[in-house]
């Protein structure tokens, strides 16, 4: 009789495990989590676009300049970015249902209090502490749908993020159905809109599978294999170019994870480039403030719907080429709005292009570190902080080139983003073993 092999044995266990109903076998999210969760990424949204149609409100009410009452959401990022980096000290030690439910329960206290604050300081405090709860949500679900679905989570992810999109369509909406001096009713509606995702945690996994041990994005599971300790580790130690043979060019780790992030900063100072300067400069070119108005909302619009539009493609292509496409359609969009008659369908293109890039590039991530933990982390925090630096950055270029261009600077940008993507596509090849 001979000895049954590796593989077999491995696949004989699975199978016991699964139908002694190991923990390890269960899914990340039941269908109602999978559902909450994308609740949870409307509300997030909603959130961070209630602010600005808000402003003119907080001024009158609490006598604000400008720049004052600006300070609500840069208040917001900073809570967003400290949540990102505390949630991911303590993602796998306290549980994935603790994480998501402090996180939740932050938004909801913070929002109740930015609606209830007697002055301003304590608003930003509140604003701050909602924040936090916020990137809390931000990087846990991103991190848990990257390692949640298998050669799915991709598809998962652009789904999950498209509903960000629409909590963003939604909020400025409600905040103009209602007037504006009536904000406070808005935030206190937002926050108790959390609490039902409360009763929603119990279908997420407690212990999700590290990013190491997940089946990636485009690549079906081989029967009878699961993922080794030893396998986890001789992934990491292809990323170093003494490894030999590994899934990168000769690059070390840390230059890797250093393009993800100059990745992901560019790529966001895009999007916010394009959502807070195009009204004005189609107003400069000659369109009138409807017109400008109107096609900035198209280009929020397209984004969302490019994620939806995205997830079937994501199961049928591997998340280089989708990223590699979206840049390559991103730059040209932006040289096409150059074009005065041009400008408002090239900005509704960049949406659409740019759509796919921060959600299909956490699986590419994890598939190229599996051995960095906190390379999710990292490039969450950093698209932050990208929002936050690109509104000063662009200001100063702005200043010095004029409104006109605009386009041509986050043409430039693009193009950057266009020239990292391609680089990590080299650096994260495969490479043929060794015969």
């Amino acid at each position: 009789m001979t000895e049954p092999s590796t593989g077999q044995r491995v696949a004989d266990a699975d199978a016991d495990a699964r139908s002694a109903g190991s923990p390890d076998a269960a899914p990340v999210f039941s269908a109602a989590a999978v559902v909450a969760s994308c609740v949870g990424f409307v509300l997030i949204g909603a959130l961070q676009a209630l602010y600005g149609p808000a402003i003119p409100a907080f001024r009158e009410e609490f006598a604000l300049s400008p720049s004052a009452a600006g300070l609500g959401l840069s208040a917001h990022f900073i809570g967003g970015v400290a949540g990102v980096l505390l949630f991911d000290r303590l993602y796998g030690r306290i549980g994935n249902r603790r994480i998501l439910g402090g996180s939740y329960l932050l938004m909801a206290l913070g929002a109740a209090g930015f609606a209830l604050a007697p002055n301003w300081p304590v608003g930003l405090a509140m604003a701050l502490l909602a924040g936090l709860g916020f990137g809390g949500i931000d990087y846990g679900l991103n991190q848990l749908f990257a390692v949640g679905f298998g050669r799915r989570s991709t598809a998962m992810l652009n789904i999950l993020n498209a509903h960000f999109g629409v909590g963003a369509i939604l909020g400025p909406a409600l905040i103009a159905a209602v007037g504006s001096e009536h904000y406070p009713a808005v935030f206190l509606g937002f926050a108790l809109a959390n609490l039902p995702l409360l009763l929603c945690l119990k279908g997420v996994r407690d212990r999700a599978p590290q990013p190491a041990d997940a089946p990636q994005p485009g690549h079906a599971p081989q029967p009878g294999h699961a993922p080794q300790p030893a396998d986890a580790a001789r992934s990491a130690d292809a990323l170093r170019p003494e490894a030999g043979g590994g899934s990168v060019l000769g690059r070390s780790l840390g230059s890797v994870l250093a393009v993800f992030v100059a990745l992901y900063v560019l790529h966001v100072g895009v999007e916010a480039g394009v959502g807070g300067w195009e009204p004005t400069h189609l107003e400069t070119v000659g369109y009138g403030a409807g017109v400008a108005a109107t096609a900035t909302s198209v280009y929020w619009l397209m984004m969302t719907v490019g994620r939806f539009l995205v997830a079937p493609i994501a199961l049928r292509f591997p998340a280089q080429a989708i990223i590699t496409v979206s840049c390559a359609g991103m730059t040209a969009c932006l040289l096409l709005a150059a074009v005065p008659g041009l400008a408002p369908y090239a900005y509704a293109g960049v949406g659409l292009f740019i759509a796919p890039i921060f959600p299909t590039g956490l699986p590419w991530l994890h598939s190229a570190a599996p051995g960095a933990r906190r390379a999710g982390a990292t490039v969450i925090a950093a698209s932050m902080a990208g929002g936050v630096a690109a509104g000063p950055a662009l200001g100063k270029a702005i200043e010095w080139s004029g409104i006109r261009a605009v386009p041509l600077l986050l043409c430039a940008v693009s193009a950057l983003c266009l020239a990292a993507t391609l680089w990590l596509r080299r650096a994260t090849r495969p490479t043929a073993p060794p015969r």
